[in-house]
């Protein structure tokens, strides 16, 4: 017969094993318990940010918030309410990096002249022309209020020259809609200038797209085309145009 103490301390043995085992698995649920906590309110915060940014709408900011959102936390209750909204904000933040490019393409100065103050808002093409006068360079159209000459739009080249001092009438897209539109060279070698005789006409319509191409002649023969993407004028700078 097996020694009766022996017994005993091999079951008390078993027994605090045991015991142990299911310390040590209590301990590890413990902890994966609080992991989980810990995950949940991290991507609570993000959430938090998130919502911040969507109501200020600071939409780049937003898709920021929300895609890292969904890459650190996936599976949490924050991301399963995120998620749903996320690709329309994400499509917003690239409308406004967009907005944000265009409005940059403008150039806008003031200046004294007169009696009064000059302003301008400019842009240049958005590739280069050749139009006669060496390497293709980029065309640029000003706007312009003056104290004395008033409002006027005209191109301005950097070589070569417009084929319209008698007058001439250039082909105008604003986007998709075409249309016809007069123009005259003044008589004068300070500035390589074309002048739109509708500015207000151009205006007008230039608010209302994104895209301008209009086609002009130049002495070196034919006519050429100059896009200018027009989308982020600030109407602001130009009092009274609007």
């Amino acid at each position: 017969m097996a020694n009766k103490p022996a017994l005993t301390c091999l079951a008390l043995a078993a027994l605090l094993a045991t015991a142990g085992c299911t310390d040590r698995e209590a301990q590890r649920q413990a902890q994966a318990e609080a992991e989980a906590r810990e995950r949940e309110q991290a991507a609570a915060r993000l959430q938090q940010d998130y919502e911040r940014a969507v109501t200020a709408g600071n939409w780049e900011l937003a898709r920021v918030h929300g895609a890292a959102l969904l890459a650190q936390y996936p599976g949490t209750p924050a991301a399963a309410a995120v998620e749903p909204g996320l690709a329309e904000v994400t499509a917003r933040a690239e409308a406004a990096r967009e907005q944000r490019r265009l409005a940059a393409l403008w150039s806008y100065a003031r200046v004294p002249a007169g009696n009064g103050e000059q302003r301008t808002a400019s842009i240049l093409s958005r590739e280069p022309v050749d139009t006669g006068g060496g390497a293709p360079a980029p065309v640029q159209l000003v706007i312009r209020d003056h104290p004395e000459w008033k409002r006027s739009a005209y191109l301005v080249l950097q070589g070569g020259d417009f084929d319209c001092y008698g007058g001439c009438r250039l082909a105008v897209k604003f986007d998709d809609a075409g249309a016809g539109m007069a123009a005259w060279r003044p008589k004068t070698d300070e500035a390589i200038a074309l002048f739109i005789e509708d500015h207000r006409g151009l205006w007008r319509k230039m608010r209302q797209a994104q895209r301008l191409e209009v086609q002009f002649p130049v002495k070196a023969g034919g006519t050429r085309t100059a896009v200018f993407e027009v989308g982020g004028l600030d109407g602001g700078q130009m009092p009274g145009w609007d």
